[in-house]
């Protein structure tokens, strides 16, 4: 089957490799589509602390199941269409036995223990069946919005836990596609205004078709103070981090109003991530900084509702390639020249 394997950061390309077997109490699932995340476009250029390379990379899956593994026993049959989370909780630490799974302390992920979608087949755990996010893919919607499920589950957790968007001025850094889902969920929920910074103008102009109310480039030497007219000099309610930016962490901590929240969203690379920033504006300005990651069930469950309402114009950050060109596509989108790429079988 064709598959991508990652060899070493910067090194990648699309290969035969051998067809997997359903695992014991498993799956085999024809992969249908597979998004690219900002995390691969990481693992791609960078490497990953939890990926061992050579590896075949993508989480963000739908397809069609195959096959099942000896002594399979879950509800899934062969020829249904499933959206697939990543994501195998341990079930066993304190958070998963109060139900908080978005914060398990031993959580694996296909992808990183095991290899990810960005093939023509991928072999589903039993860990993934029977402690996982599994969910039929509705009748009719399109199997590339399917693949947003796993991303826009991320972003409904860190709005969750940020005390929502509703009436909420909100700026938000970042306009690549974890940028934009959160535009769209922030509008479908209701935010009084967002504004988006970014500066890249086709991903600006995504913002804009994912419902922002303004975006400011801020290559432009004016740009602070664009920010400030919007939000009346006030600063804004909420702040969204969500690009790996230590200089767009620093202009955060300006934006957000006093008591305003600001939910730390975006996965720095480690070369990144040590930096100076004023602590003193989080102290006197009593700011809120949430860091969120990964989701629980009950998120993947509305994203998939959200998604399959048609709510929100997803399709129109979507760019579709075909597997076998995958270095064309993660090309465009590591030089951020689309907004999100969606790879099919």
């Amino acid at each position: 089957m064709k598959s991508v394997v990652v060899h070493a950061p910067n090194k990648y390309s699309v290969e035969e490799t051998p067809k997997p077997k359903p695992p014991p109490g498993g799956l085999l699932v024809k992969v249908s589509a597979c998004g690219l995340c900002g995390s691969d476009l990481r693992t791609l250029q960078w490497g990953h602390r939890k990926v061992n390379l050579p590896w075949i990379i993508g989480h963000e899956i739908c397809g069609v199941i195959v096959e099942t593994g000896r002594d399979y026993q879950g509800p899934w049959q062969i020829g249904q269409k499933i959206c697939i989370g990543p994501l195998a909780y341990c079930s066993l630490c304190e958070f998963c036995k109060k139900g908080q799974y978005e914060y398990c302390l031993n959580y694996e992920e296909i992808g990183q223990k095991w290899p990810g979608g960005l093939a023509e087949f991928i072999a589903i755990p039993q860990e993934c069946v029977s402690l996982g996010n599994i969910l039929p893919l509705p009748e009719g919607l399109d199997v590339t919005l399917g693949t947003l499920v796993e991303p826009l589950s991320s972003c409904i957790n860190s709005h969750e836990k940020g005390g929502g968007t509703s009436d909420k001025d909100i700026v938000v850094f970042g306009a690549g596609p974890l940028g934009c889902l959160h535009t769209g969920l922030a509008r479908a929920n209701g935010a009084k205004r967002i504004t988006v910074i970014d500066r890249n103008p086709p991903r600006l102009h995504a913002a804009l078709e994912l419902g922002a109310d303004e975006v400011i480039d801020n290559s432009t030497p004016n740009y602070k103070d664009s920010l400030q007219v919007i939000t009346k000099g006030n600063g804004a309610d909420l702040v969204i981090l969500a690009a790996p930016s230590p200089d767009a962490f620093r202009q955060a901590l300006q934006v957000a109003k006093r008591g305003g929240v600001i939910l730390l969203f975006a996965g720095f690379p480690q070369e990144l991530a040590t930096f100076n920033a004023d602590i003193n504006l989080i102290h006197y300005q009593a700011l809120h900084v949430i860091g969120t990651t990964i989701f629980a069930p009950t998120h993947y469950q509305k994203a998939l509702r959200l998604i399959s309402s048609k709510k929100i114009p997803f399709e129109k950050i979507i760019i579709r390639f075909l597997l076998s060109d995958f270095e064309s596509g993660a090309r465009l989108a590591l030089e951020r020249k689309i907004v999100k790429a969606v790879f099919l079988t």
